[in-house]
């Protein structure tokens, strides 16, 4: 639909609105979508049981109530969110024979996927700054990394996830959806989504790739230039040292 085909139908007011999108899903064959069925949803009883015994074993055990498992817990709980925000849905419709979202439940599955994993970026960023000040700077760990430093650092962490993914549903709610709805996917992600508009959307994702991308490349330097510093410091140190420094942030850095 050309954007002169857009502004008559505006015009003369027989734009049809949106009100669901139909997902691709994963597979069209019954019997490969129901061997997907049980093994996402294995997965995923796996992916929430796990987290919540984090979550548990954190919160109960006072040995571990210190600054890099309260990060830890932040990240478990993060995960878990970012995994129940389009997975259930999935899974469900492996079930069904009409894959639909809403058009209100769509937008919002991309403010979340967004909202949640720029939070998670942020915070794995605060997570390697926790590990910096402890292997670089021990003497001044717990000063530094205090129960009010590290609930504002988490509280930043949300916050920046909220306006990034707000961005994107400030976005998607301007946009006029007049035609095809069929969306190539088993869950709505903003480029695919934006492809549905009925207008030019190429300058559009340029600019909310542009977004992202600075999100992302600001976090993973930030990251980097961290666990530079980490394994130089590390280097230095003697042997014991290295290898209880590297057990503490390994995870982290595989992450």
């Amino acid at each position: 639909i050309t954007s002169d085909d857009t502004l008559s139908k505006m015009d003369g007011g027989n734009q049809s609105v949106v009100s669901e999108f139909i997902l691709g899903g994963l597979a069209s064959s019954k019997n490969f979508q129901v061997l997907l069925f049980v093994m996402f949803l294995m997965l995923y009883l796996l992916i929430v049981s796990g987290n919540i015994t984090i979550l548990v074993l954190i919160t109960t055990s006072p040995q571990l109530h210190s600054p890099m498992y309260f990060l830890l817990a932040n990240l478990s709980f993060v995960d878990m969110c970012l995994s129940s925000n389009t997975t259930p849905k999935m899974i469900s419709d492996f079930l069904r024979e009409n894959k639909t979202i809403s058009f209100v439940g769509c937008i919002f599955q991309v403010f979340f996927s967004h909202c949640i994993a720029g939070g998670e970026m942020i915070l794995l960023v605060v997570m390697a700054y926790d590990r910096y000040v402890a292997i670089c700077k021990p003497l001044h760990y717990f000063t530094i990394m205090n129960l009010k430093r590290c609930t504002a650092l988490v509280l930043i962490s949300w916050t920046t996830g909220f306006i990034h993914g707000i961005s994107y549903l400030v976005v998607l709610m301007r946009l006029p959806f007049c035609g095809p709805n069929e969306i190539d996917s088993f869950f709505c992600d903003m480029p695919l989504v934006i492809k549905l508009a009925c207008m030019d959307y190429h300058n559009l994702n340029t600019l909310m790739n542009a977004e992202c991308g600075i999100v992302v490349v600001t976090c993973f330097t930030l990251l980097l230039i961290s666990y530079t510093y980490i394994l130089i410091t590390v280097h230095q140190s003697s042997k014991g040292s290295a290898s209880r420094a590297l057990s503490t942030c390994s995870a982290h850095i595989t992450v």
